[in-house]
């Protein structure tokens, strides 16, 4: 790419010299494989499965450089988890991207490097994509929008909507909550604090992998990205005939994500969480789950944080730490405005 363009033009979307330029000197170069570099107008894979996985999601996260990551790590890592927590296998991505007229190149060569590295953390490929350049201040910056497929064997295919979950189940996460959203918004507001808050932005599908593979009773994955643990557990009991008890006493929030919490008036069981994941597996193999996660360095801290009861059925509740009992509903409004 000529060095005279330091900055992204219009005319790197229209498809012609400068379209080609930035595809082959960038996206090509650091997404390299054999799929992507066939540069075909879609993929050609091999997904040796009868069923698959599929998931889409768009990345806006403002500032898309923040502690622990950046807008396209943040759009890997998500759609990894997307795939995993449904119990399958990823194995190939799509990139698109909406880019402001006049964004920095080194901003965009920075997120690109940083998608190829996560994606070879990930054991992903990024096969194929689209780059549309758009007219100052029409856009934020840069967006972002990634699809996934993954493999999907028969025995976990009823994982991603619960249909086996029962009374007796244990809740399991694998560390401690808030710490995504906090970090956004610190980073955001250029807060300064004693201890950098830090994402928790990773890929969970090594970790989901050794959770699957400890117990063949795992009967829900969810990943508690916007709207926190509060909103995974609350889509889980609704129209239930179980409820779910979440205890208090065993979450785990960081000390300046308590903090923070409290002196902006957040609940942190609704903050956004990027390396997260809510298990609930059946009481006997809970233990041995526990103790396969806290084996991965994304589930040292993992524990068991609550159970699956007959009583309110349909209902979520929270039982603090002075004893008493709080509904978990779902997140009324924004809480957190561009934190993915």
């Amino acid at each position: 790419m000529p060095e005279k363009n330091s900055r992204i033009l219009l005319g790197h979307g229209s498809g012609g010299k400068l379209t080609h330029e930035l595809i082959d000197s960038l996206f090509v170069k650091h997404f390299n494989n054999p799929e992507l570099d066939r540069q075909t107008d879609a993929a050609l894979l091999e997904v040796p499965a009868h069923k698959i996985a599929f998931t889409t999601d768009a990345f806006v996260v403002d500032p898309i450089f923040f502690p622990g990551g950046d807008i396209g790590k943040l759009a890997v890592c998500g759609t990894v988890n997307d795939v995993a927590v449904s119990g399958a296998t990823p194995l190939y991505l799509s990139a698109a991207f909406i880019i402001e007229e006049g964004f920095p190149l080194q901003d965009l060569k920075r997120i690109v490097i940083s998608m190829a590295e996560e994606a070879k953390m990930a054991g992903v490929s990024i096969v194929t994509g689209d780059t549309k350049v758009v007219n100052k201040d029409k856009c934020d910056k840069v967006f972002i929008t990634t699809t996934g497929i993954g493999t999907l064997v028969e025995k976990h295919y009823s994982i991603s909507e619960g249909k086996q979950v029962r009374a007796g189940d244990k809740v399991i996460i694998n560390g401690s909550i808030g710490d995504h959203g906090m970090a956004i918004m610190s980073a955001r507001n250029e807060l300064k604090l004693s201890a950098p808050l830090i994402s928790d932005c990773a890929s969970l599908n090594g970790l989901i992998s050794e959770i699957t593979g400890a117990s063949e009773k795992v009967h829900f994955m969810r990943d508690a990205t916007r709207g926190g643990l509060a909103t995974v557990i609350t889509e889980l009991s609704t129209n239930k005939d179980y409820g779910i008890n979440i205890y208090e006493e065993r979450l785990l929030i960081d000390e300046g994500v308590r903090g923070m919490c409290e002196l902006l008036g957040f609940d942190p069981m609704y903050v956004a969480n990027e390396g997260k994941v809510v298990v609930v597996v059946a009481d006997e193999d809970a233990e041995i789950v526990v103790k396969a996660m806290q084996k991965n360095k994304f589930g040292k801290d993992a524990r068991i944080i609550g159970e699956v009861v007959t009583d309110h059925p349909g209902r979520a509740w929270l039982q603090t730490v002075i004893g008493g009992n709080r509904i978990i509903d779902m997140l009324a409004g924004e809480q957190l405005p561009r934190i993915c």
